[in-house]
């Protein structure tokens, strides 16, 4: 199918190494608006006039379109190192299409999306190492047979999902680390849901379907899972359990170890699953949670048993502004001690607050007036600084009373800490947007900037300390080597907990005429790791550790914790099959 009005084809395949998918691009015109491609999401075929010139504003810096940083167009990959006696083993068991030797194909496999170590390597310069070869099993048989061969011929296994991971996790040991032959076993052909439990809220569902998949299929049925990542639309089942992942709407439906009620892993000494799904069970060490967080070090995740809801009868959205961040710090506190939760709320900084209106396309003559209209109510009335305002974006789901109940708790909080009520519309677009804007890191590539996310837990004591602490060194870094203009350091608070709540952190900079800026910016990076957990926050919300974050476990987890991986690794992987090395097998 074409989309008629920019003759871009719809495309559900990836990008090659960037982010999403191919029908999608932000594009800058020559009269310095930019266009976003396709119709997938709303912001496609939408052209922004304020886009720009906010990114010039932010980052004090002047955008040229005509400087484009040029992309490698003959990718690098390392030549394929063959175990012959395993290539023929493999050719004899399995079907020719499952499994490749072809250069974009280990490429694809070879990395994540995190920025810096991965993806501007793979654009701009060389990737270390790619895998030698890549296979895609169809049933958990084909899965212990490969796993199998692996350990017959001393071949390594890199469990793939959908490829999301930005702590590292995909990227690959050295030669010198790890000289044998790597094969990424690619889960996206299992996505079947093989069964579902109506009378108990369950199913039984491959590892490899992505969340959109899942969500599509489950709700044919009348049902869903919750569980909504911003890399939903990638990522799959299999990765949010290795990554023990949150979504956002984890208020109303938990985090996925809540979520799984059962999972199946193929290693190379046999199968870890329950024998039974049951609610809870007291059987000492939990097999499970042997699982979640493995981060592909022990096995291959098939299939798992994961809680299923009936779809809400009502979906509300809403957006409550607040004068500024710490009276929406309290505003939030307080929502979470009386309970009354809705499926997500999220509290944007001011930044990220214009970043919003920036997305925003060219306005009618009366949508312009009442913009002004809005302003005026905001500024002048309410007395709100238009610099330190803040929103929060709001979405309740259940029953029609449940979010009748919902709806007048949440609001009826806001007044008592100055909030007022930005509309629905502006509620929907700002939990909406998060799919689209992922794409903005690459095009902002384009024009010499530089960005990544990093999430952390911080108990609510903490939460001014961690903000105040990162926006700080952040700035000082920017300016102890010397890039130009200043630096974008924006947080968000995602998830709440009765202890604390998730900040989520973006950070970006224009790297034009630094030397070594890609280096530099990994280095500032785990600085403001070091930062957060200094003051208070934890290595890692949702994204996991990788090998990204590894350096900071020793803070995180004990001596004797890390040794205790370390054995279990040892007894139970002396071959080291699964030899990604990640987590504290990478210290």
């Amino acid at each position: 199918m074409t989309d008629n009005t920019n003759n871009i084809p719809q495309d559900d395949t990836p990008w090659g190494h960037k982010w999403g998918f191919a029908d999608t691009k932000f594009i800058a015109n020559p009269d310095h608006s930019v266009t976003v491609t396709g119709h997938r999401y709303d912001l496609s075929n939408t052209t922004m006039p304020g886009l720009l010139p906010y990114i010039e504003e932010i980052l004090k810096v002047k955008v040229d379109i005509t400087d484009v940083k040029p992309e490698i167009e003959d990718k690098y990959v390392t030549k394929a190192r063959v175990n012959e006696p395993f290539h023929q083993a493999v050719t004899a068991a399995f079907n020719a299409d499952q499994f490749s030797f072809e250069d974009e194909t280990r490429l694809f496999h070879s990395h994540g999306q995190t920025t810096v170590d991965e993806v501007f390597t793979v654009l701009f310069g060389k990737l270390a190492r790619s895998v030698d070869m890549v296979f895609w099993p169809e049933s958990d048989a084909d899965a212990q047979q490969i796993i199998a061969l692996a350990a017959k011929h001393d071949v390594v296994i890199v469990p793939f999902g959908g490829g999301t991971s930005v702590s590292c996790a995909l990227k690959l040991p050295t030669l010198e680390q790890e000289p044998r032959m790597m094969v990424a076993v690619d889960m996206r052909r299992m996505r079947e849901i093989l069964w579902i439990d109506k009378t108990n809220n369950m199913a039984l569902v491959q590892a490899g379907i992505t969340g959109t998949q899942l969500e599509e299929a489950l709700a044919k049925e009348g049902y869903t899972s919750g569980h909504e990542p911003d890399s939903m639309e990638l990522s799959t089942l299999g990765g949010w359990i290795a990554t023990n992942a949150s979504g956002m709407k984890k208020n109303k439906y938990g985090n996925i170890e809540e979520i799984v009620q059962n999972v199946t892993m193929v290693s190379a000494h046999g199968i870890i699953e329950h024998a039974m799904s049951v609610p809870r069970s007291s059987i000492g060490i939990q097999p499970k949670n042997f699982v979640i967080g493995s981060e592909g070090n022990f096995g291959l995740i098939t299939k798992a048993v994961i809680k299923i809801h009936p779809l809400p009868e009502v979906v509300e959205f809403g957006s409550i502004v607040f004068p500024d961040m710490k009276t929406g710090i309290a505003y939030l506190e307080e929502l979470t001690k009386k309970g009354t939760i809705p499926a997500s709320i999220r509290l944007l900084d001011n930044i990220q607050f214009r970043f919003g209106s920036a997305l925003k396309p060219e306005l009618t003559s009366s949508q312009a007036m009442m913009g002004k209209v809005e302003k005026f109510a905001l500024t002048k009335v309410l007395k709100y600084d238009p610099n330190e305002l803040v929103v929060a974006t709001v979405v309740m789901e259940g029953s029609k009373a449940e979010v009748a109940y919902q709806k007048k708790a949440v609001f009826g909080l806001a007044k008592k800490y100055k909030g007022t009520s930005g509309g629905e519309g502006n509620g929907k677009r700002g939990y909406m947007l998060t799919y689209a804007i992922a794409y903005l890191r690459d095009f902002m590539a384009d024009y010499h900037a530089i960005g990544e996310t990093y999430e952390t837990t911080v108990p609510w004591s903490k939460i001014h300390d961690v903000l105040e602490a990162v926006h700080k060194r952040g700035h000082e870094l920017h300016h102890e080597y010397g890039f130009p203009g200043v630096p974008y350091v924006s947080p968000r608070i995602t998830q709440l907990y009765h202890t604390g709540v998730c900040i989520y952190f973006t950070h970006a900079f224009s790297i034009k005429g630094v030397d070594d800026a890609e280096a530099i910016f990994g280095k500032i990076e785990h600085e403001l790791r070091g930062v957060i957990m200094e003051n208070g926050g934890s290595i890692s919300h949702h994204h996991g550790i990788g090998k990204l974050r590894k350096d900071y476990m020793p803070q995180a987890i004990s001596d004797g914790s890390i040794e205790l991986i370390k054995s279990l690794k040892e007894a139970y992987d002396p071959q080291n099959v699964f030899g990604i090395r990640n987590n504290v097998l990478d210290l």
